[in-house]
Protein backbone atom coordinates (compact mmCIF):
# COMPACT_ATOMS: atom_id res chain seq x y z
CA UNK A 1 0.00 0.00 0.00
CA UNK A 2 1.74 3.94 -0.97
CA UNK A 3 1.63 6.10 2.11
CA UNK A 4 1.33 9.36 1.88
CA UNK A 5 1.51 12.53 4.09
CA UNK A 6 -1.24 13.91 5.79
CA UNK A 7 -1.26 17.10 7.51
CA UNK A 8 -4.12 18.56 10.06
CA UNK A 9 -3.69 22.22 10.96
CA UNK A 10 -5.58 25.49 11.63
CA UNK A 11 -6.75 27.03 14.90
CA UNK A 12 -9.80 25.19 15.33
CA UNK A 13 -10.55 22.48 17.23
CA UNK A 14 -10.23 18.80 15.72
CA UNK A 15 -6.70 17.85 14.59
CA UNK A 16 -5.79 15.45 17.40
CA UNK A 17 -8.64 14.09 17.08
CA UNK A 18 -8.52 13.35 13.68
CA UNK A 19 -5.24 11.64 14.25
CA UNK A 20 -6.46 9.63 17.21
CA UNK A 21 -9.20 8.98 14.50
CA UNK A 22 -7.29 7.80 11.94
CA UNK A 23 -4.68 5.46 14.39
CA UNK A 24 -7.77 3.66 15.69
CA UNK A 25 -8.58 3.14 11.80
CA UNK A 26 -5.51 2.16 11.04
CA UNK A 27 -5.41 -0.36 13.60
CA UNK A 28 -8.72 -2.17 12.77
CA UNK A 29 -7.39 -2.84 9.31
CA UNK A 30 -4.40 -4.55 11.37
CA UNK A 31 -2.24 -1.50 10.76
CA UNK A 32 0.95 -0.79 13.62
CA UNK A 33 0.68 2.84 14.47
CA UNK A 34 3.41 5.04 16.10
CA UNK A 35 2.26 8.12 18.07
CA UNK A 36 4.82 10.68 19.21
CA UNK A 37 3.21 13.45 20.73
CA UNK A 38 5.54 16.67 21.51
CA UNK A 39 4.41 19.39 23.58
CA UNK A 40 2.16 17.28 25.35
CA UNK A 41 2.84 15.06 28.67
CA UNK A 42 0.19 13.71 31.09
CA UNK A 43 -2.24 10.65 30.90
CA UNK A 44 -5.22 12.67 29.09
CA UNK A 45 -7.75 10.77 28.07
CA UNK A 46 -6.91 9.61 24.24
CA UNK A 47 -3.83 7.90 26.19
CA UNK A 48 -5.45 5.95 28.35
CA UNK A 49 -7.96 4.92 25.39
CA UNK A 50 -4.90 4.13 23.02
CA UNK A 51 -3.54 1.53 26.30
CA UNK A 52 -6.73 -0.37 25.05
CA UNK A 53 -4.94 -1.16 21.69
CA UNK A 54 -1.62 -1.36 22.94
CA UNK A 55 -0.99 -4.69 20.53
CA UNK A 56 -1.07 -2.33 17.59
CA UNK A 57 -0.33 1.11 18.31
CA UNK A 58 2.48 2.76 20.97
CA UNK A 59 2.13 6.12 21.74
CA UNK A 60 4.86 7.75 23.08
CA UNK A 61 5.12 11.76 24.51
CA UNK A 62 8.20 14.15 24.03
CA UNK A 63 7.08 16.95 26.04
CA UNK A 64 6.98 18.58 29.20
CA UNK A 65 3.37 19.35 29.46
CA UNK A 66 3.93 23.09 29.60
CA UNK A 67 2.70 25.54 27.12
CA UNK A 68 5.65 27.33 25.94
CA UNK A 69 5.52 30.89 25.27
CA UNK A 70 8.98 33.29 24.41
CA UNK A 71 12.24 31.00 24.65
CA UNK A 72 11.56 27.23 25.31
CA UNK A 73 13.76 25.85 28.38
CA UNK A 74 16.60 23.23 27.68
CA UNK A 75 14.74 20.39 28.97
CA UNK A 76 11.69 21.16 26.32
CA UNK A 77 14.41 21.54 23.37
CA UNK A 78 16.13 18.07 24.95
CA UNK A 79 12.53 16.16 24.75
CA UNK A 80 11.76 17.29 21.51
CA UNK A 81 15.14 16.00 20.05
CA UNK A 82 14.91 12.72 22.28
CA UNK A 83 11.43 12.32 19.92
CA UNK A 84 12.88 13.25 16.19
CA UNK A 85 15.90 10.47 16.76
CA UNK A 86 13.02 7.98 18.29
CA UNK A 87 11.07 8.48 14.79
CA UNK A 88 14.01 8.10 12.60
CA UNK A 89 14.69 4.93 14.31
CA UNK A 90 11.27 3.79 14.10
CA UNK A 91 10.67 4.75 10.53
CA UNK A 92 14.04 3.33 9.82
CA UNK A 93 12.88 -0.11 11.29
CA UNK A 94 9.53 -0.96 9.08
CA UNK A 95 7.67 -1.92 11.56
CA UNK A 96 5.06 0.67 11.55
CA UNK A 97 2.96 1.18 9.02
CA UNK A 98 1.36 5.21 10.36
CA UNK A 99 3.27 7.77 12.60
CA UNK A 100 1.93 10.59 13.77
CA UNK A 101 3.65 13.37 14.58
CA UNK A 102 1.36 15.37 17.27
CA UNK A 103 1.60 18.97 17.82
CA UNK A 104 5.07 18.58 15.51
CA UNK A 105 3.84 21.78 13.64
CA UNK A 106 3.50 23.84 17.11
CA UNK A 107 6.84 22.41 18.15
CA UNK A 108 8.57 23.94 15.00
CA UNK A 109 6.67 27.42 15.62
CA UNK A 110 8.00 27.06 19.39
CA UNK A 111 11.38 26.27 18.39
CA UNK A 112 12.02 23.11 19.82
CA UNK A 113 12.15 21.40 16.96
CA UNK A 114 13.73 22.65 13.32
CA UNK A 115 11.72 23.32 10.45
CA UNK A 116 14.45 21.35 8.46
CA UNK A 117 14.16 17.94 10.90
CA UNK A 118 10.69 18.21 10.09
CA UNK A 119 11.05 18.67 6.29
CA UNK A 120 14.22 15.90 6.46
CA UNK A 121 11.53 13.16 7.79
CA UNK A 122 8.66 14.06 5.13
CA UNK A 123 11.44 13.57 2.75
CA UNK A 124 12.78 10.08 3.63
CA UNK A 125 9.63 8.94 4.41
CA UNK A 126 9.75 5.36 3.20
CA UNK A 127 6.67 4.95 -0.06
CA UNK A 128 4.47 2.59 2.30
CA UNK A 129 4.48 4.06 5.58
CA UNK A 130 1.49 7.29 6.15
CA UNK A 131 2.44 9.98 7.85
CA UNK A 132 0.82 12.22 9.74
CA UNK A 133 1.75 15.42 11.05
CA UNK A 134 -1.16 17.77 13.11
CA UNK A 135 -0.63 21.00 15.13
CA UNK A 136 -1.70 24.86 14.30
CA UNK A 137 0.41 26.96 11.86
CA UNK A 138 1.73 24.33 9.84
CA UNK A 139 5.03 25.85 7.57
CA UNK A 140 4.02 26.76 4.38
CA UNK A 141 6.93 24.43 3.02
CA UNK A 142 5.37 21.46 5.17
CA UNK A 143 2.37 22.01 3.17
CA UNK A 144 3.70 22.16 0.04
CA UNK A 145 5.69 18.79 0.39
CA UNK A 146 2.05 17.25 1.97
CA UNK A 147 -0.38 15.28 -0.59
CA UNK A 148 -3.44 15.96 2.07
CA UNK A 149 -4.00 19.14 4.34
CA UNK A 150 -6.69 19.88 6.14
CA UNK A 151 -7.32 23.54 8.01
CA UNK A 152 -9.36 23.31 10.46
CA UNK A 153 -11.40 26.45 11.51
CA UNK A 154 -12.84 27.71 14.36
CA UNK A 155 -16.41 29.19 13.53
CA UNK A 156 -17.94 28.84 16.97
CA UNK A 157 -16.85 27.74 20.06
CA UNK A 158 -18.03 27.16 23.65
CA UNK A 159 -15.05 28.41 25.23
CA UNK A 160 -15.29 31.92 24.14
CA UNK A 161 -18.30 31.43 26.85
CA UNK A 162 -16.20 30.41 29.54
CA UNK A 163 -16.91 26.63 29.21
CA UNK A 164 -13.54 24.85 30.51
CA UNK A 165 -12.17 21.88 28.79
CA UNK A 166 -14.27 19.07 29.60
CA UNK A 167 -12.78 15.39 30.72
CA UNK A 168 -13.18 12.95 27.57
CA UNK A 169 -14.61 15.49 25.17
CA UNK A 170 -11.07 18.00 25.15
CA UNK A 171 -8.95 16.79 27.31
Amino acid sequence: MKGYIQVYTGNGKGKTTCAIGLSVRAAGAGLRVFIAQFIKSGDYSEVKALKRFSDLITLKQFGTGRFIKGKPSAEDIRSAQEGLRMIRQEISSGQYDMIVLEEANVAVTCGIIRLEDLLDIMAHKPDNLELVITGRNADPKIIEKADLVTEMKEIKHYYNNGVQARIGIEK
